[in-house]
């Protein structure tokens, strides 16, 4: 339930052909810098190359306080609005929202993804159509500082990585002030409710409830 296969439909991406190499998602992480390098030079007429290796497409909008760093890509009618910070290495989709004082770095966002306001997003992958609530984060560094393990009940899979954030699947929606901590896996379609502290892997078309009670949809 936490393969890229599982959790996404690679045809809502710019990164669908370089997704495609991996089993899991975690994995594609050290390479989107490159990716993003590889990407931009042959997008076409449709972008511009605002700065060095920042490409954006015509009809997105940045406004002026925001902040673009290298590289970037920013798709179609997407939205990067009054004082968000694109630190570096930020592929975003058509259609995407990144609001005021959010945070970018080392991420995919896939077509018509939201992080609208105050949210961090480092080191992780959104799938199509996924919501960040407002002040929503993705802790990506373990307090300990060692590598993070993907945890499925007793199942635990070494990422052999030190920044991992979360992987959300298409259509998740997170709650308002909720953290979601190192090597987090969201399933499809699945809601997680506000202020929630998030560990593991969560199943598709599920409820994270509070106190990290988890139902089926159709049960609650």
């Amino acid at each position: 339930m936490y393969t890229i296969a599982d959790l996404y439909d690679l045809d809502h991406t710019l990164a669908k052909d370089y997704l495609s190499q991996f089993t899991y998602p975690w994995e594609a992480l050290k390479g989107i810098k490159d990716l993003i390098l590889s990407l931009g030079p042959g997008l076409g007429e449709e972008y511009t190359e605002v700065s060095e290796h920042v490409w954006v497409h015509r009809t997105a909008v940045v406004y002026p306080s925001a902040y673009l760093g290298a590289p970037c890509i920013v798709g179609p009618e997407t939205e990067i609005r009054h004082c968000a910070f694109i630190r570096s290495s930020a592929l975003i989709g058509a259609g995407c929202v990144v609001g005021n004082s959010v945070e970018l770095k080392n991420v995919i966002l896939f077509d018509n993804v939201q992080t609208p306001h105050y949210n961090y997003v480092g080191d992780s992958i959104l799938g199509y159509r996924s919501h960040m609530g407002a002040g929503s984060i993705t802790s990506n560094v373990k307090s300990d500082k060692k590598l993070v393990v993907i945890r499925d009940g007793t199942e635990q899979i070494a990422t052999g990585i030190k920044k991992v954030g979360a992987m959300l699947g298409d259509y998740v929606e997170v709650g308002c002030n909720s953290v979601l901590n190192p090597g987090s896996v969201i399933g499809r379609h699945t809601n997680i409710y506000p202020t929630s502290c998030v560990r593991g892997v969560v199943p598709a078309h599920c409820i994270f409830k509070d106190n990290g009670v988890i139902v089926e949809k159709g049960e609650e």
